[in-house]
């Protein structure tokens, strides 16, 4: 019966030590989350083989989410998606369709995971979702096909979501929300745990601020943020947060002393500016002859040097 339903939804059911069996989910033997333990006995799947979905990044949220946690959600899909990380979720609505959305749009990988059945993915009023991630990754479920959720389902799905994953990012989670279930899983099975902040007027970003805070989630802005902490340490370059370079950064140090200490509106001695930077007479005189050189002073008749347009 369930072999036959199996086959007429499309699914294929997979169990440990079969080829396409996701050693992550093994993991899960060795955890407990509010008494809850063990991996699944089988999967069903629909869509791509799993292995070609593994080292993918959760995003996970609130169902009744708000305009800027949907934005949030579906742009820090893409952009993971488009770096070629598999974006998992929930099939949710809220931040978990957003998520799904977004890796789809960016023509990514996403994976869906799903308390029900495969041959009615719930909820059922997002089944063309549903179709598009089967068209672009998978739908994975341990339930049979035929079976509704509970919310015993919805709890032991959230521990699939973490161990199919690299990392969990909260966008808007309530004190209630699922997603602290799914923080707990990740976090039991070391996981990296990351919360995008939101604003404080907001119940939905109570959750988040308060990973953040605890320092049981790193805070993330962008898909750059997310990656980096999951790549191996020494090769992402880490922003300095100064911005971009001025061309006054690019001078060596010397002549950069030099330039800073000419002051608006003011004719200044070499002298003057030896005193202010510290510079032997020899130096500063080399310095200011090449800023002289490359159009960052001017010099007056009486040989005292300003700032260009300042001549006299």
């Amino acid at each position: 019966m369930i072999a036959r339903a199996t086959a007429a939804c499309g699914s294929r059911f997979l169990i440990p030590g079969d080829s396409e069996w996701p050693a992550e989910v093994d993991l899960l033997a060795g955890v407990s989350v509010g008494g809850q333990a063990g991996p699944p006995l089988g999967l069903w799947v629909r869509g791509t083989e799993l292995p070609a979905l593994t080292g993918g990044v959760a995003v996970v949220g609130a169902r009744a989410c708000t305009t800027y946690g949907e934005q949030v959600a579906a742009t820090l899909a893409a952009d993971v998606a488009a770096a070629g990380r598999p974006v998992v979720s929930g099939l949710a609505f809220g931040i978990d369709a957003a998520a799904h959305r977004g890796a789809l749009g960016s023509r990514g990988l996403t994976l869906g995971v799903v308390a029900s059945g495969l041959d009615q993915p719930y909820p059922s009023a997002n089944a063309r979702l549903a179709d598009a991630v089967i068209g672009q990754g998978a739908l994975v479920s341990e339930m049979p096909p035929g079976y509704r959720p509970t919310r015993y389902a919805f709890l032991a799905r959230n521990r699939l979501i973490a161990a199919l994953s690299a990392a969990v990012v909260v966008v808007e989670a309530s004190h209630r929300s699922g997603a602290k279930n799914t923080v707990s899983w990740a976090a039991a099975m070391g996981r990296q745990v990351m919360a995008v902040p939101g604003p404080l007027t907001s119940s939905l970003t109570a959750t988040p601020h308060r990973l953040i805070r605890d320092g049981e989630a790193v805070l993330v802005t962008s898909a750059d943020d997310i990656l980096g902490l999951l790549a191996e340490v020494g090769t992402v370059h880490e922003p300095s947060g100064r911005g971009a370079d001025r061309p006054i950064d690019l001078l060596e140090e010397g002549p950069r002393e030099i330039r800073e200490a000419v002051r608006p509106r003011e004719n200044v001695t070499v002298a003057e500016l030896a005193a202010r930077t510290g510079q032997t007479m020899l130096d500063a005189m080399a310095n200011v002859g090449e800023l002289l050189e490359r159009g960052w002073l001017e010099e007056a008749l009486d040989g005292t040097v300003s700032l260009p347009g300042r001549r006299r």
